[in-house]
């Protein structure tokens, strides 16, 4: 459709699409691991769409036939790009806490966490765990690994529901290849992914305590009151920075010396990424004022705190709405009650 047509056409193809943006803009990220390059390949598909909306002649869904657009865009992103990782996928574990911290690594296209508010909700309580489920940290950051296509096929697959035949045609292969590629990726992620068991549920009636009790021994500095909540596997990575740290040793010893130096340098507001609680961290800058520093999503489960993925980079607060300091005064309220009234 020309940029010319007429705005009845204009308004069919807002009404038609707008519902979908949300999971569309969840499936562009579960392809490029990056929630910014996730935004900029939603606009290329709609204005992609919008285009071609004329010669929509609807042997497909409004839905699928978006689906595929959105695909096929972010297959053609990812011809030029490295995979984003964490850092755990980069080498082994720090030994020592105590060592020199290393500059961080900002040329590393380092994987980025999704906030839970823009991938829209759903009616079906189910649906709503599923969705959670395919957005989690660990899937993302081993989807990273599988080759683009073989990284599509399984979340068309597996993720979306579409039949072998629906995925053959959007790749252009034959039914029996397509599936192939899904016995791949299916393997390749089960090698990947780790096991994550008992992951906690928001409903979850503990979750909340551990979570005020974490960001209260964040913000004042209470490393005896961390020890109780991490479990003792806990995995602690913070890119830019390519140094991990696995086992709770480690992690408390590298944030007494290091991070939790004295209280008051912290101030968290709670968030959800990828389906798992998470935490905004403004740190006190060198004029004294709170700045924007971190994105913390944790994985809990019934044994605790599991992993701590710090992504620090202040940029990321546009993307979960939040201000780069927090509003005069709120930094004075208790993690509990910011807690309830979230």
């Amino acid at each position: 459709m020309a940029a010319g047509s007429s705005t009845t056409a204009d308004d069919e193809f807002v009404q038609l699409a707008g519902p979908y943006r949300s999971e569309l803009l969840a499936h562009c990220y579960r392809m490029l691991g990056s929630v910014h390059d996730a935004e900029d390949l939603l606009q290329e598909t709609l204005l992609r769409a919008w285009r071609s909306y004329g010669n929509f002649e609807g042997r497909s869904s409004i839905r699928t036939w978006l689906y595929r657009i959105a695909t096929n865009a972010c297959l053609r992103a990812l011809e030029n790009r490295s995979r984003r990782p964490l850092p755990s996928g980069l080498g082994e574990p720090t030994e020592n806490p105590d060592g020199p911290v290393p500059v961080p690594h900002l040329d590393v296209p380092w994987l980025q966490p999704f906030p839970d508010a823009l991938a829209g909700g759903a009616d079906d309580p189910a649906s709503v765990v599923a969705g959670r489920a395919s957005m989690r940290l660990a899937l993302i950051a081993a989807l990273q690994y599988l080759p683009p296509r073989q990284r599509a096929v399984l979340i068309l697959r597996d993720v979306l529901g579409w039949h072998a035949a629906e995925t053959a045609e959007l790749l252009g292969v034959s039914t029996a290849a397509a599936n192939s590629v899904l016995q791949r990726a299916r393997t390749q992620i089960a090698r990947l992914e780790p096991a994550e068991e008992d992951i906690a549920e928001p409903a979850d009636p503990k979750l909340k305590e551990l979570l005020t009790g974490y960001a209260a021994a964040f913000e004042t500095a209470n490393v005896g009151r961390l020890v109780e909540l991490l479990r003792a596997d806990a995995v602690l990575e913070m890119p830019p920075m390519a140094m991990w740290f696995a086992g709770r040793d480690r992690v408390i010893r590298f944030l007494q010396r290091r991070v939790l130096v004295r209280p008051g340098e912290f101030a968290l507001t709670p968030v959800r990424a990828n389906g798992q609680p998470a935490f905004a961290a403004y740190m006190r800058g060198p004029a004294g004022q709170l700045e924007a520093h971190a994105i913390q999503v944790l994985t809990v489960t019934g044994g605790g705190i599991g992993r701590i993925v710090s992504f620090n980079d202040g940029g990321l607060f546009r993307a979960f709405g939040l201000p780069d300091s927090p509003p005069i005064g709120r930094q004075a309220d208790s993690p509990l009650a910011r807690l309830r009234n979230d």
